[in-house]
């Protein structure tokens, strides 16, 4: 009896803990009432109305002068290269800034063999700002009574009268040597650019009046001290490194100063040593 007592409790009590609850349920003819959220006709109409008003007071600025190019604005060159940019865009002077076609114009100025870099940006009203990474040259290239400004990697930036740049090392070509603005030096000359341009780097306290390069072999020519001889263009701004702590402390009458191996550099008072 006592077990039977207990299964039926049992059996009770896990009926009343498994009870569903019904939930209460809408009416057959109850559904979300959607038409609250549809805008009405009027705010259809304001809204439009302003998305017409946008469009056409952005097509009427580019069309008119309100925001016409007065000035362009060029940044980070030096004033031959702000004149060169300056003939590359004067077209824009006039143009809405809201019609600019910015890539074109950076594409124009890109081509400018003193240009490296270049990003146009709008001033809001007038000014168009062209910012230029400038080429850097490091020596004047000579060849008879021609002279062009070219860079470390020997390419030949422009064209400028002979004589003229004077702070500049020279660098001298045969006469059978190609020289075009735009274009690059053949590849001995462009080796010797790149050891101007280490001399650069490398804050050669003495100034270089050029370079030779003979076969595998390089020579800085300074203004005044002994010639720098740097033997193969591989370590250059080592090299110079070298060359610029060794040179104070060589003699006067010295003739040269050997740092092809820079480890070991070696002086002499006379070339024949």
């Amino acid at each position: 009896m006592a077990g039977g007592r207990t299964e039926r409790g049992s059996r009770r009590r896990t009926r009343a803990a498994s009870a569903v609850v019904p939930l209460p349920r809408g009416g057959p003819g109850d559904r979300l009432d959607l038409v609250r959220f549809v805008p009405s006709g009027r705010s259809l109409l304001v809204g439009f109305a302003l998305v017409a008003g946008v469009l056409v007071a952005y097509w009427g600025a580019r069309a008119t002068s309100v925001f016409a190019v007065e000035q362009l604005d060029v940044q980070g060159a030096p004033p031959a290269v702000v004149r060169e940019v300056e003939a590359a865009t004067k077209d824009a002077i006039g143009t809405s800034l809201l019609a600019v076609d910015a890539r074109a114009i950076e594409d124009r100025v890109r081509a400018l063999p003193s240009v490296a870099g270049v990003s146009v940006d709008r001033a809001f009203p007038h000014t168009l700002v062209v910012r230029i990474a400038a080429e850097r040259p490091v020596a004047v290239a000579r060849r008879g009574d021609g002279a062009w400004l070219v860079t470390g990697s020997g390419k030949v930036v422009r064209e400028i009268e002979t004589g003229t740049e004077r702070d500049y090392p020279r660098l001298w070509l045969t006469r059978d040597v190609t020289v075009r603005v735009g274009g690059s030096l053949p590849a001995r000359s462009t080796v010797a650019a790149r050891a101007l341009a280490a001399a650069a780097d490398a804050g050669l306290s003495r100034r270089v009046k050029s370079v030779r390069s003979t076969g595998e072999q390089l020579t800085v020519v300074l203004i005044h001290g002994p010639e720098v001889r740097l033997g193969a263009a591989t370590d250059l701004r080592l090299k110079l490194a070298v060359a610029d702590r060794v040179l104070p402390l060589l003699t006067a009458g010295s003739a040269y100063l050997d740092v092809s191996v820079p480890e070991r550099p070696v002086a002499s008072s006379t070339f024949n040593s």
